[in-house]
């Protein structure tokens, strides 16, 4: 059973950058798409950025497209997130999951079936 793990959290003023890595153990991201969510506070979790297997193909959620950028090592079995320009409202616990295919056209929450345990990203005005 493979499991997630997130890292690369914290505390940034606005503008500031951070960068997420996702790392598996006891399995492999390698022959999977893979992605980004969040979930701020009495919100729902929401798609940030998914990318396939061979990373040719990425997407990203209009609220971070020209700031993050989602990019993986299947060679060590890594995902990561590089986040730029951090706004106050990028404020969540940030998810890595895996999907249960190769590619993907919408990055439904539904279509991954394995989750880390999240990552916490405050921005402060």
């Amino acid at each position: 059973q493979v499991q997630l793990v997130e890292s690369g959290g914290g505390l940034v003023q606005a503008g500031g950058s951070l960068r997420l890595s996702c790392a598996a153990s006891g399995g492999t991201l390698s022959y999977n798409a893979m992605g980004w969510f969040r979930q701020a506070p009495g919100k729902e979790r929401e798609f940030v950025a998914g990318i396939s297997r061979s990373g040719a193909s990425t997407s990203y959620a209009d609220s971070v497209k020209g700031r993050f950028t989602i990019s993986r090592d299947n060679a060590k079995s890594s995902v990561y997130l590089q986040m730029n320009n951090l706004k106050p409202e990028d404020t969540a616990v940030y998810y890595c999951a895996r999907h249960r295919g190769v590619v993907s056209t919408a990055y439904e929450v539904t279509e991954f079936n394995a989750w880390g345990q999240g990552t916490q990203v405050t921005v402060s005005s």
